[in-house]
C-alpha cells in the first residue's frame, strides 16, 4: 500500500479527494496540509510515497514547495481547478494531473499508472525538467519528456523537426536524422507544442516552423523542411499557416 498526503489550501477539495481515496485499497491517506510550510514539514516527517499537490496554494505554488525539497523520493499527481500555463509545463514533463472537482474515474486512471513508473528516480528527473521549464517560462519551455515503447525519452523541444501521425502513436523526426516512435497521438503534441512555433499543416503532420526551408505554392501548397522532407499543406489550413509563418 502506498502512503499519500494531500497539499491543498481549499478544505472542500481536500475533503473530496480524501473521501475518494477511502474507497481505494491501494492508497492510505496519512496527512493533509494547507500551506507550503505545512506540506514540507509533512513530507520530511512522514516520507510519503505519493503527493497530491495543488498547483496554486494560497499565494504560493506547488512548484515553490518542490524547490524546497532537495530529495524528491515520491510520486506526484498535481491537482488544479483550472487550465493555465502550468498545465502545459506538467504535460511537457509527463507527470499526471487532475482537474477539480476530481472525478473518480480520472483518479483511478492516474493511480493505475503509478505502477507503470520505472522508478522514483525517473519521477525525480521528471520533476527536475518541470521546474526548469517553469523557471524558463518567459523563454519558452526547453525540454519535453515523451513515453516510448521502452520507457521515457528526454528531448530538447528545439531538436524536434516534425511529428507524423501513426494512428495512436506519433513518429518524431529529430535533428541528426534521428526518429522516435512515441506512445502519444499527434493531437497530444499539437496541444503541447502549438504555442512553441509548431503548426499542424495537415491531418497527419505537425511541423516546427523554424525548420521550414521553402514554401511551394499550390492549392494548399507544400513545405520543404531543412531535413529534406516535403510535407503537404491542407487547403483548409493554408490561410492560417501563411499567417503563422509570416510571424516566425
Amino acid at each position: 500500500m502506498i502512503e499519500a498526503i494531500i497539499i491543498d489550501d481549499e478544505q472542500h477539495c481536500s475533503d473530496r479527494l480524501a473521501t475518494l481515496l477511502k474507497e481505494d485499497q491501494a492508497v492510505e491517506l496519512v496527512g493533509i496540509a494547507q500551506t507550503v510550510e505545512q506540506g514540507v514539514a509533512l513530507i520530511n516527517s512522514l516520507k510519503p510515497g505519493l503527493i497530491f499537490l495543488d498547483v496554486q496554494i494560497g499565494s504560493d505554488t506547488g512548484f515553490d514547495l518542490l524547490k524546497r525539497l532537495p530529495h524528491r523520493n515520491f510520486e506526484v499527481i498535481f491537482t488544479t481547478a483550472f487550465e493555465h500555463y502550468a498545465i502545459q509545463a506538467i504535460k511537457f514533463s509527463a507527470i499526471d494531473y487532475l482537474l477539480k472537482p476530481i472525478d473518480r474515474e480520472d483518479l483511478n486512471f492516474a493511480l493505475d499508472k503509478l505502477s507503470d513508473e520505472v522508478s522514483k528516480k525517473m519521477t525525480s528527473s521528471k520533476l527536475d525538467i518541470l521546474l526548469q521549464n517553469i523557471e524558463k517560462k518567459k523563454d519558452g519551455f526547453q525540454k519535453i519528456i515523451v513515453p516510448t515503447i521502452s520507457g521515457f525519452e528526454f528531448l530538447n523541444v528545439s531538436d524536434i523537426i516534425r511529428c507524423e501521425s501513426d494512428i495512436n502513436y506519433t513518429t518524431l523526426f529529430l535533428t541528426e536524422k534521428r526518429k522516435l516512435l512515441v506512445a502519444r497521438t499527434l493531437k497530444d503534441f499539437e496541444d503541447m507544442l502549438s504555442d512553441h512555433n509548431f503548426f499542424r499543416v495537415h491531418n497527419s503532420h505537425l511541423i516546427n516552423l523554424v525548420y521550414i526551408k521553402r514554401y511551394h505554392k499550390g492549392k494548399g501548397g507544400s513545405v520543404t523542411l531543412t531535413d529534406g522532407s516535403e510535407i503537404e499543406v491542407s487547403t483548409r489550413r493554408k490561410e492560417e499557416f501563411l499567417k503563422r509563418i509570416a510571424m516566425v
